[in-house]
């Protein structure tokens, strides 16, 4: 990365412990900058998770099975016309994607519009609850605060790496919607690499994380997201499971990516074609979810799924058939343009597929494996392992499954390869500019 340059205001004439002085003012400024950029990303994200998660979806998920199943199409007509009359007819339902675009290329801004359009239409795919995660818009959110900031205050971050407010708005807001400041940090930092971490830029990320963090669980609490208890006990025969799930769960990312990625460029076609497609579609599913488990687990962000299958006493076959359906109605979302994340489904279909592991090899521990499933999925969908590890540490309360999920995690990504649900990663040694595929 290009060092920051020095601010003008320190000439070159200037003793060293003046221009040391100087660097160290503005380096505060900096980090004061970042912690109101996570600040202003919590309260948004709190918002935004409130709306969703305990107004619009328990109303869904209450309503009678007709309605539940028409839902999530509703809801994807309404995020087509929300992208198109608020933010405009270039406006697409990218989230994740615009973050990484913009930190690779200097010359895609994130705006006040853009971030509006996609929160309005993200309310409406989740809302009605669509099956992708909240952390998509809450992440582009806290981007968009953050280069918003950098734009109106470039003086005062001319000492600093230029998408410093970027990557601290970003981990602000995944730090708040999962309520793990730890994983906001590092997922921010490593999500734009396949195989390295914007470094320079951690201390920034954490200051923001963790303010934003604090202003989210002070209006939406403290309450983890993965209610586990005790510590795991794992053996030899633990860690060589781990192993091989790991290589399963890195085989089931790539296909996952890979559907994703066909969704992607499908969401291009206008809202007509893509809607004849990923409608139906999504129907169907739900109601087969629905006949499958006798619950609407088709439905929502996924969390519900994690603690069902966190229960146990399903049938293989009952868990194999709604990891299917989890998994396709997720692209059939992305197909439609739905606007949303998928760090949770990759989260859920990890979860699914180490509950399956644990009970085809039945001395499996199956409460570990499906943790331990849920950081080989991510880590490896997302290309994302340190940060898949440290948001199973951080959600569950249980350090004690680090080891194992990095063994899985490293695993499933030596068998991944290229493979990613997001085509704007590159190596250091890669371009700077990005092309979108398709």
């Amino acid at each position: 990365m290009t060092p920051a340059p020095e601010h003008p205001a320190a000439p070159a004439s200037a003793s060293p412990r003046v221009r040391i002085a100087r660097l160290a003012r503005r380096s505060r400024e900096v980090l004061l900058l970042c912690a109101l950029v996570g600040a202003v990303t919590g309260a948004v994200v709190a918002g935004f998770d409130r709306l969703v998660v305990e107004v619009l979806v328990p109303r869904v998920l209450d309503a009678p099975l007709w309605v539940a199943t028409a839902a999530p199409l509703v809801g994807l007509v309404l995020a087509a016309l929300a992208l198109r009359y608020v933010g405009g007819p270039d406006t697409g339902p990218a989230t994740a994607d615009e973050y990484l675009h913009a930190f690779h290329d200097s010359h895609h801004r994130l705006g006040a519009r853009g971030m509006v359009a996609r929160l309005v239409a993200a309310v409406a795919t989740l809302g009605s609850a669509g099956p992708m995660g909240l952390e998509g818009p809450s992440l582009f959110a806290g981007a968009s605060i953050g280069a918003l900031v950098h734009r109106r205050l470039p003086r005062a971050l001319r000492v600093a790496e230029p998408r410093t407010l970027l990557v601290a708005g970003a981990a602000a807001g995944v730090a708040a919607i999962f309520k793990a400041p730890a994983t906001g940090a590092v997922f921010a930092l490593e999500v734009p690499f396949r195989d390295e971490l914007a470094r320079r830029l951690l201390l920034p990320s954490l200051v923001a994380a963790a303010s934003g963090y604090l202003v989210f669980v002070a209006v939406n609490g403290t309450e983890p997201l993965f209610q586990l208890a005790g510590n795991p006990a794992f053996g030899l025969r633990d860690l060589g499971g781990a192993l091989l799930l790991g290589v399963l769960c890195g085989l089931g990312a790539r296909v996952f990516a890979a559907g994703i990625r066909a969704a992607k460029v499908w969401a291009r076609r206008p809202a007509w074609q893509r809607l004849a497609l990923a409608g139906p579609a999504l129907v169907i599913l739900v109601v087969l979810g629905h006949a499958v488990t006798g619950e609407r687990l088709g439905l929502g962000s996924g969390y519900d799924v994690v603690r069902w299958v966190g229960e146990g006493g399903h049938g293989t076959w009952v868990v194999l058939a709604l990891l299917l359906v989890r998994c396709l109605g997720t692209t059939a979302t992305v197909a439609g343009g739905g606007v949303g994340g998928l760090f949770v489904p990759l989260v859920v279909a990890g979860a699914l597929t180490g509950s399956v592991a644990a009970d085809v090899v039945h001395s499996l521990d199956r409460g570990l494996f499906t943790v331990i499933g849920v950081a080989a999925f991510l880590g490896s969908g997302y290309r994302v392992p340190l940060a898949a590890v440290t948001f199973v540490a951080e959600t569950t309360g249980r350090p004690g499954y680090v080891v194992p999920g990095l063994l899985a995690a490293v695993a499933a990504e030596l068998v991944v390869g290229s493979a990613s649900v997001t085509p704007y990663q590159r190596s250091l040694d890669a371009p700077a500019r990005v092309v979108p595929e398709g």
